[in-house]
């Protein structure tokens, strides 16, 4: 009876070890492109200001 629950909680805690990896694998992506999606914002923002005051 007792290596019925083994089998059981083996299997509950791949599942949810598995679900775990998968969202922080997602918050990971997730990151990188929040990152680099403010670094292009403001790289337009400067290159805008600079379009609108720069010199020729």
């Amino acid at each position: 009876m007792i290596k019925k629950y083994y089998g059981l909680c083996f299997l509950l805690m791949t599942l949810f070890y598995s679900g775990c990896a998968a969202v922080e694998g997602i918050f990971k992506a997730g990151m990188w492109w929040g990152i680099f999606l403010v670094v292009l914002v403001i790289g337009l923002i400067f290159w805008i200001i600079s379009k609108i005051f720069g010199g020729k």
